[in-house]
């Protein structure tokens, strides 16, 4: 493996733009079909009209420290602040909460960052550094089962002295501006937060572009401007955020009506039948690196710990006929854990299991002195998207062979994180929006020691690949060690990639912004929806 080879340490500039000029990743293309009209000015006379915005992607915890799911994520980056932000399609953070962010020396362990002067709370009181460095400890503190603190791994310590706050790296780190600029860098008032358990109850107290004005979990948020907000972005229209239990009933939303835009995940069949010359509706069609992956229980006493057993599932899953006929085409079959598009993306389960073959994944099972057929529990996520429909098919696919057999099991989308996070399934599919636009976002959260998914697959080659592709600042640098990476799971199997989607946004025809919902970066752009 070439990243056992020593190399040497690039060093980095001093200043944020040094930064954005030095990080170089390979972004997505994005592509946006629309029905003209982009460009119209806001309507002035609808300026105070609330606009309804359906989504499946529902609200797991109102604590920054307690979320590690798109649908939290996409309500904290609208109520909560970072230091750091990401512009529309920008590959590297810009300055939010902070005026001025950078590396102190060349060694990438020390991030020194300096706050704004102009940031409030809801309460009045002025943010300050010590805000930012409670936010971080708590996070890591918490260290929630379902939370992001394995987002913060490489972050050993913070010092806050004034408006600067230092973080300080137990290893160098060129992504860790980008962890910064996610929904683990939220700031919250440390006088509403309790430092050592995640707050309850319905209020947020951020510094973001809204405020919640109103919470039903499970159905409805409200979002109101908040005049108070001083960062990057600005502010926009009235949002209500409406969740919708399956993709399904937001079809049904959405062609009654009840929301002026509708956003992850209508049904496949419904996307696949778009037309972007529709009169009646804007359509925004993306590339994204939104995937999803089959993982397995590794740990010892799982019906799935051999590696030999998971090699022989390899053999046997279709990707093609998946996305063919359960997303009808709206999805690419995934051959590797890094999405195409993304630095490092390799095909490394297309190289080593080209094809479905159940006489070669027989061996294996007979070498792993298994019994025939081996049987396990398949759990998925209920309400996402076709992840019921996604199941019956793997399912299929691998008892047709004579060697599995399924036990197939839905779960309440909370419940279903619960237990994957405490190891109770023996498979489960869960799909991954990027952190940040970097392969490190596909790795270390996925495959890791004490990864996200919690697989209890800890292999040394992978993390020590992981800890070297972080000290380049030039992220193309690191492609290697993400290459050894991919090559490695491949053979050991804790994961099965399975598709790579687009993203899809339909918005009224009197609605505009549509686009800034999905451009690939993982921002849920509400301020940028306008009435034209």
């Amino acid at each position: 493996m070439k990243c056992w080879a020593p190399r040497a340490r690039e060093g980095q500039g001093t200043t944020m733009r040094s930064v954005r000029m030095r990080i170089l990743v390979t972004l997505l293309v994005l592509a946006v079909v629309a029905v003209g009209g982009w460009q119209l000015l806001p309507s002035q006379s609808k300026s105070g009209k609330t606009i309804r915005v359906g989504t499946t992607d529902t609200v797991t915890s109102l604590d920054p420290a307690g979320a590690y799911d798109a649908g939290s994520w996409a309500l904290f980056s609208n109520v909560f602040q970072s230091l750091l932000t990401y512009e529309p399609g920008g590959a590297t953070p810009v300055l939010d909460a902070a005026r001025s962010c950078s590396f102190e020396g060349s060694l990438l362990t020390t991030y020194v960052c300096e706050l704004r002067d102009d940031l409030t709370f809801p309460s009045g009181r002025k943010v300050d550094a010590q805000d930012v460095k409670y936010s971080f400890d708590r996070v890591k503190k918490i260290n929630s089962d379902v939370g992001p603190a394995s987002l913060l791994s490489t972050l050993k310590s913070v010092d806050a002295r004034g408006a600067t706050v230092t973080f300080h790296l137990s290893s160098p780190d060129a992504t860790f501006p980008f962890k910064v600029a996610t929904g683990a860098g939220s700031i919250v008032d440390r006088e509403r937060y309790p430092a050592n358990a995640l707050r309850t109850g319905n209020q947020v107290d951020g510094t973001g572009p809204y405020e919640l004005t109103g919470y039903s979990k499970g159905k409805r948020i409200d979002l109101a401007p908040n005049s108070r907000y001083r960062g990057a972005v600005g502010t926009g229209r009235p949002v209500e955020l409406r969740y919708y239990s399956d993709p399904a009933e937001l079809d049904k939303a959405w062609k009654a009506k009840d929301v002026d835009a509708a956003t992850r995940q209508l049904p496949p069949s419904v996307l696949a039948a778009l037309d972007p010359s529709d009169p009646d509706q804007r359509v925004t069609e993306v590339d994204s690196s939104d995937t999803r992956n089959l993982y397995f229980n590794t740990r010892a006493g799982s019906p799935l710990h051999d590696a030999d057993v998971r090699k022989a599932m390899a053999w046997l899953i279709d990707r093609e006929q998946l996305a063919a006929t359960v997303y009808k085409g709206t999805v690419d079959p995934l051959y590797s854990l890094i999405p195409t598009g993304i630095t490092g993306h390799t095909t490394s389960f297309f190289d080593d299991y080209p094809d479905q073959n159940p006489e070669k994944a027989r061996k294996l099972l007979e070498k792993a002195g298994v019994s025939i057929p081996v049987s396990f529990t398949y759990g998925y996520g209920l309400g996402s998207g076709a992840a019921a429909d996604e199941a019956q098919e793997l399912k299929r696919q691998l008892e047709a062979s004579g060697l599995f057999q399924v036990t197939v099991k839905g779960y309440e989308w909370t419940d279903f994180q619960k237990r994957w996070a405490s190891g109770k399934l023996d498979a489960y599919a869960v799909g991954w929006v990027a952190d940040y636009p970097d392969p490190d976002t596909f790795a270390g959260p996925l495959v890791g020691t004490d990864s996200t998914m919690n697989t209890g697959y800890s292999s040394k080659v992978v993390d020590r690949c992981i800890q070297n592709s972080r000290q380049f600042a030039d992220r193309g640098r690191a492609a290697d060690d993400f290459r050894d990476v991919q090559e490695v799971i491949a053979d050991d199997v804790p994961v099965i990639p399975l598709w790579q989607r687009k993203e899809y946004v339909l918005t009224s025809v009197d609605v505009g912004g549509g686009q800034y919902l999905a451009d690939g970066n993982g921002v849920f752009r509400l301020w940028k929806l306008n009435w034209i």
